[in-house]
């Protein structure tokens, strides 16, 4: 096993029992990698076609069961973020004839049921978002629906809320109700961020391009992978050893407080986990 000397945490990657799952907990443990927050894979990704909120249920547990599993391979530990996956509006209206509206009640109600296991202590944070594409006003709008919703259990759960969002470095719309449900903008978390954010706090993809961006920045960030886990997607966004080799790069360039940052104080601030007190010998 490599070690870096430091907490190492993906902030947002994804397990399939189905394909490489613990494996994968395995490759990034041996390059030094300590902490892992596990988002649960699109629902029909799973097989599973929602038709209410509870429907959701059997995928956060899932997820939840992949992390326990995860902890028992890792130096630190994993946590569940849990949610409805953003492009599930487009499966639903284009796919299976809901309307947008129809779309988004059934949404919310499975985030409604996420929310139940952030407050049993069985998760750490929530996902959200909106389309990252082109779609039309009526879906964009109740896809917003469904993000403030994200918020709206956010507040109520004291906890982070992770997004999928269109590709942007600011998020100041997203900020505004945040504020108006007084959740603090540090934990609103852009998953798939490219080193720079107005409006919350940039969950960065591993390139070595936009990790030179989130250093210079000097800001809070986290440091991410989204890791698919896809056998039909072999080199789908990055693998699990990307966040452990990009901070031995960080570390080797002489960036050692940013590698701080991204593995200690950003992940304090934005979820209240301590990475130094979960990290074993």
């Amino acid at each position: 096993m490599n070690d870096l000397g430091t907490p190492v945490l993906d902030n947002h990657l994804h397990l399939d029992r189905e394909n490489q799952g613990i494996e994968a907990v395995e490759d990034f443990h041996r390059l030094g990698g300590t902490h892992l927050l596990v988002v649960n894979k699109p629902s029909w990704h799973l097989g599973v076609e929602a038709e209410t909120g509870e429907d959701f249920r059997d995928v956060f547990e899932e997820t939840v069961s992949l992390v326990e599993e995860a902890t028992e391979v890792l130096r630190g530990r994993a946590w569940p973020v849990l949610g409805v996956h953003p492009g599930l509006v487009t499966r639903l209206t284009d796919e299976r004839g809901f309307e947008p509206h129809e779309a988004r009640d059934l949404m919310q109600d499975g985030l409604s049921v996420a929310a139940e296991f952030v407050r049993d202590g069985r998760a750490l944070a929530l996902k959200s978002g909106r389309p990252h594409y082109d779609v039309s006003d009526a879906v964009w709008e109740a896809s917003n629906d469904v993000l403030r919703h994200g918020l709206d259990l956010a507040a109520d759960c004291d906890c982070a809320l992770q997004l999928h969002t269109e590709t942007t470095q600011d998020l100041s719309d997203v900020a505004t109700w945040a504020a108006e449900r007084d959740v603090p903008r540090e934990r609103v978390v852009k998953h798939y961020a490219t080193g720079r954010l107005v409006g919350g706090t940039p969950s960065v993809m591993s390139e070595k391009e936009y990790l030179d961006v989130a250093v210079e920045a000097g800001e809070p960030f986290l440091m991410e992978t989204d890791f698919v886990d896809d056998a039909d997607r072999p080199g789908a966004v990055l693998g699990p050893k990307t966040v452990p080799r990009r901070v031995q790069w960080l570390l080797e360039e002489g960036h050692a407080d940013a590698v701080e940052t991204a593995h200690v104080e950003t992940p304090r601030e934005v979820y209240g986990i301590d990475t130094l007190a979960t990290l074993s010998s």
